[in-house]
């Protein structure tokens, strides 16, 4: 699989061992992945080209114990569930499911009932998060092929380790820049006093039109303009509509407000591809620390005098956790669409890799390469 470093691009800052969100300790991820038959559109059969992806802050171990987490939208054309809870406690509890736009109601259910599975005897209240992207384009996405037990089978298959990148999970069906996208991660290692911390950063990627694809500051969408079926059609009105889901993850302690400032940093990133966030897109980000697990737990009082504490960066020490978020989300995009492969879905539907080759002589020619 090639990734953004592997390519040659000279990205800044230094990422942990894996480059992925997964190198925040007790980060897991998982996919379940649909693809299915091929030729004309038939309603509720296929051709099927999408999944699920699953996103634990603190594993399955640890599922159910809070973290601080805050979250942003720079275009509200897109669902992330959860988000009133998460900006009333600041509070982010169980797996976060990522999928496509029509299938948000099936993998709300299957979170759910994984939650109840694990924990029998737990209380019958949850409020999942789960974020979603269209995938219209060559997925049946009307078919109701995304169910519950997709849902509870990403969250089973969630491991620490290599995240699936490009066409995998919910990413399976997603565009980027008149490419295919999909899902990509990355990660930043940030000095603090004696401790390094890890900012990780996963996107699931379905955004942007091709002209305005911009590589490590180089504007290459233009010399890329050929070979675009979903432009070229303009395929419902829809060349350049999509979405992109943000996840940021970290281990340095941080307030619920710092998340937000966090994910509030995700748009720089974005734009460094060259994104200007059209209306058309819902672009919605969400931010966590797995620091301070014993708070943030809603718990009922025991006393007079109880009281839950938490430790955080101070407010004018974060600088660096903002850059490493620009970063990682800059390379997270770079790496879901140099690692997808050409795809071709409903009614024939086509949407080509990104050109490897073509690209590094545009770069190259700039002296980026």
């Amino acid at each position: 699989m090639t990734r953004a470093r592997t390519f040659g691009l000279p990205l800044p800052g230094t990422p942990g061992p894996l480059n992925a969100i997964t190198d925040v300790p007790g980060v897991e991820v998982g996919v379940t992945t649909l693809i299915s038959g091929d030729g004309p559109l038939r309603p509720g059969e296929g051709p099927v080209r999408t999944g699920v992806t699953a996103v634990l802050p603190r594993g399955r171990a640890d599922a159910t114990v809070p973290c601080a987490a805050g979250m942003y939208s720079l275009n509200g054309n897109g669902e992330m569930t959860g988000a009133h809870w998460i900006a009333e406690t600041g509070a982010l509890t169980l797996p976060v499911l990522v999928t496509n736009t029509h299938a948000v109601g099936a993998c709300h259910r299957g979170a759910i009932a994984w939650a109840h599975r694990e924990r029998p005897d737990g209380r019958e209240w949850a409020l999942p998060v789960v974020a979603e992207t269209w995938d219209g384009y060559l997925n049946d996405i009307d078919g109701d092929h995304v169910r519950p037990e997709h849902a509870v089978a990403a969250i089973d298959a969630a491991r620490g380790g290599p995240v699936p990148e490009g066409s995998a999970g919910g990413g399976t069906g997603m565009n980027c820049y008149g490419y295919k996208g999909g899902n990509g991660t990355s990660s930043r290692q940030v000095r603090y006093a004696s401790r390094t911390y890890t900012v990780g950063t996963f996107v699931q990627a379905n955004f942007g039109t091709r002209a305005q694809l911009t590589v490590c500051g180089v504007p290459v969408g233009a010399a890329l303009a050929d070979d675009n079926p979903m432009q070229d059609t303009d395929w419902l009105g829809l060349a350049g509509a999509g979405s992109v889901i943000v996840l940021v993850g970290t281990d340095a302690p941080l307030l619920p407000g710092q998340c937000t400032a966090l994910a509030r940093r995700v748009p720089l990133g974005l734009a460094r591809t060259g994104t200007f966030g059209q209306h058309s897109s819902g672009d919605i980000f969400l931010a966590f620390s797995t620091a301070n697990p014993g708070a943030l737990t809603s718990g009922f009082p025991t006393g007079e005098e109880d009281y839950e504490t938490m430790r955080f960066i101070p407010w004018n020490r974060i600088d660096p956790f903002y850059e490493a978020v620009v970063q990682s989300v800059e390379e997270a995009v770079l790496n879901a669409l140099l690692a997808a492969r050409t795809m071709i879905g409903r009614d024939g539907h086509r949407s080509p890799s990104l050109p490897h080759d073509r690209l590094k002589s545009l770069l190259t020619a700039r002296g980026v390469l």
